[in-house]
């Protein structure tokens, strides 16, 4: 009975001991969750106070981290730079011990075998007197500019020139335009077939205002690698199209011709284009009074404008042929022209745009 009794005694603390293990494991765990959750609240706490503080300053904190990062990371570079430039083959130069002081190139230096080219920039156009000897092509080369950008600002017919006359020379190769009413920088762009990013970048260009390239009246440009567009001879106006006699504008518009809208109203496009490669005939799109009639170097080519009394006026550029008159009156839907590709134009299309009180609006909004 002794033996059994002490067999019992002895299980019962393995019992208990193996139950004292467990409470401990399982206190363990229930300790090591709580410290867990409470670092993880405390780390979500801290990260939501940083992120509100960021939000409320409108990143004014993130900038700095950021730089701070970026200063951190140099410095960094910096210091094991060394370090690595040593781990490449063949490489035992230390490169904080390479001599960096600074090389003055001399015209004079000993077997120099080369030429110094001074660049002399200019930020406006000069006169310059011809001298004995000099040849239109000399003196471009001499300002770095092309012979047709001197022909063009000196309305040079011939390349001949004599000593003692004044020429004007642009700062580079290009042409000048002096900016009148209703000139923006895209229309001078389109004008001397240049982008107007080239106008923009110039930098001795000036604008009325920096945002919207505003220009002043009046005032010369510079077109870098601009054209002179080629002037077209006038148009022989044929008057075809009768006088109409009195007119009164109805105040509905009809469509000007017949074609597919390749460009429409945008604040640097005035109107719309209608191209047509069959090129039919022009209409008044309402009846009123022809004002202008013929040739234009601002870029319409062909063109006519016909005052309807009411405080509209429209206008058809590009024609290939003119069927009216100044002064003559017309009626609703009668000929006045061509379709052409006249003046600034890449092919044979109408251009087309309605002034109502001196204001150009959309014209979709009144063709009927």
């Amino acid at each position: 009975m002794c033996q059994e009794g002490l067999t019992k005694h002895v299980s019962y603390d393995i019992v208990k001991d193996v139950e004292d293990i467990k409470l401990f494991y399982s206190e363990l765990l229930v300790f090591i969750i709580r410290r867990l959750h409470l670092s993880f609240w405390r780390f979500e706490k801290g990260k939501g106070f940083m992120v509100e503080t960021l939000y409320r300053q409108r990143g004014k904190f993130a900038r700095r981290f950021v730089h701070t990062g970026m200063a951190t990371l140099a410095g960094l570079g910096i210091i094991i730079a060394p370090i690595v430039a040593k781990e490449f083959p063949g490489r035992s130069v230390n490169p904080w011990e390479v001599n960096i002081q600074p090389m003055v190139l001399s015209a004079f230096a000993e077997n120099a075998d080369m030429q110094t080219v001074i660049s002399d920039v200019r930020d406006k156009i000069i006169e310059y007197k011809v001298q004995s000897g000099d040849t239109l092509s000399r003196v471009a080369e001499k300002f770095g500019v092309s012979l047709e950008t001197i022909r063009w600002q000196n309305n040079l017919t011939k390349d001949a020139i004599k000593e003692g006359q004044i020429l004007k020379i642009l700062p580079v190769t290009g042409v000048s335009h002096t900016v009148k009413k209703g000139d923006t920088v895209y229309s001078i762009a389109k004008l001397y077939d240049t982008s107007p990013q080239a106008v923009v970048d110039f930098p001795f260009n000036t604008f009325s205002n920096d945002e919207t390239f505003e220009l002043a009246i009046g005032q010369v440009i510079i077109i870098p690698d601009g054209v002179m567009p080629k002037e077209q001879p006038a148009v022989r106006i044929r008057q075809i199209t009768p006088n109409a006699g009195t007119v009164v504008a109805s105040g509905n518009f009809v469509w000007p011709t017949a074609g597919t809208i390749t460009q429409r109203f945008v604040w640097y496009h005035k109107g719309i284009d209608i191209a047509n490669s069959g090129m039919p005939d022009v209409l008044a799109a309402d009846s009123g009074t022809v004002v202008t009639s013929g040739w234009t170097n601002v870029g319409y080519g062909n063109y006519v404008v016909i005052d309807h009394g009411n405080g509209y006026r429209t206008l058809y550029g590009h024609m290939q042929t003119i069927y009216v008159v100044a002064g003559q009156t017309v009626a609703r839907g009668s000929r006045i022209g061509k379709m052409g590709s006249t003046g600034r134009s890449t092919g044979p299309h109408t251009h087309f745009e309605v002034i109502l009180n001196g204001v150009y609006i959309n014209p979709l909004n009144v063709l009927k």
